[in-house]
């Protein structure tokens, strides 16, 4: 599922008005730091994924969570759902049209550190209405704090304060939880948020356990090949 022309042109603008984008990884790979790295994946996919930020290899392909911690997330849905993991690159990267991929900012920020709040509440509204009108599923996978915490951005301090607290649980990449969003329109959708750590090599506390709990959460979710979409 594309971009139109009104939502392309909308993040256009934006990145035009925002520094901190990495323009010289762009520069390196031959991509226009202007375009918006999203992977909508199909409109009625019935499981989405919510990242932080794209890095250098999606820079490199044009395609989000198609780096280190991305291919971990294929290979698990591909073991979990056909009983092997992608036989090669292609083969995930064909794995991953069945899903709908989207970040908190989809450009790459400078070095390796999340986009700062100014930034992640400048994209927010168009995020919103990409999550609220495009997409018909409601089950989310985010990954990591900054992905799960982005939810609360914009919303009142009660339903700030209770995604900081759900974060803060012990069981919460075992629990989940439900948030609702309003797109710049007011139409409303309500969201049930799966949250895990952030599959990074340099997250150690939680990299080794990342493909356990997310082979957890599809089981939970009763994900199968026969119901990736509605």
């Amino acid at each position: 599922m594309p971009l139109d022309k009104r939502h392309r042109e909308a993040f256009r603008q934006l990145s035009a008005e925002t520094e901190g984008i990495d323009t010289q990884i762009y520069q390196r790979f031959g991509r226009d730091p202007g375009e918006p790295i999203i992977g909508l994946g199909k409109r009625n996919a019935r499981l989405g994924f919510f990242g932080r930020d794209p890095g250098r290899d999606e820079v490199r392909h044009g395609e989000p969570f198609i780096g280190a911690g991305g291919q971990i997330v294929r290979r698990v849905l591909s073991e979990h759902l056909y009983g092997e993991p992608p036989a090669d690159f292609e083969a995930a990267q064909k794995l991953g049209r069945d899903f709908f991929w989207i970040n908190t900012v989809p450009y790459k920020p400078t070095g390796n550190k999340a986009w700062s709040m100014k930034v992640k509440r400048r994209f927010h509204p168009l995020m919103r209405e990409l999550l609220v009108t495009l997409w018909e599923g409601r089950t989310l996978i985010t990954l990591g704090r900054e992905a799960f915490l982005w939810f609360g951005i914009d919303q009142p301090k009660e339903e700030r304060d209770r995604l900081e607290a759900f974060w803060k649980r012990e069981d919460r990449f075992e629990s989940c939880c439900e948030v609702t969003l309003e797109d710049p329109e007011g139409r409303q959708q309500t969201f049930t948020l799966y949250p895990l750590p952030h599959p990074s090599p340099l997250n150690q506390t939680w990299y080794a356990r990342f493909p356990g709990l997310l082979k957890q959460r599809l089981e939970q979710i009763e994900l199968t090949s026969d119901s990736l979409t509605f």
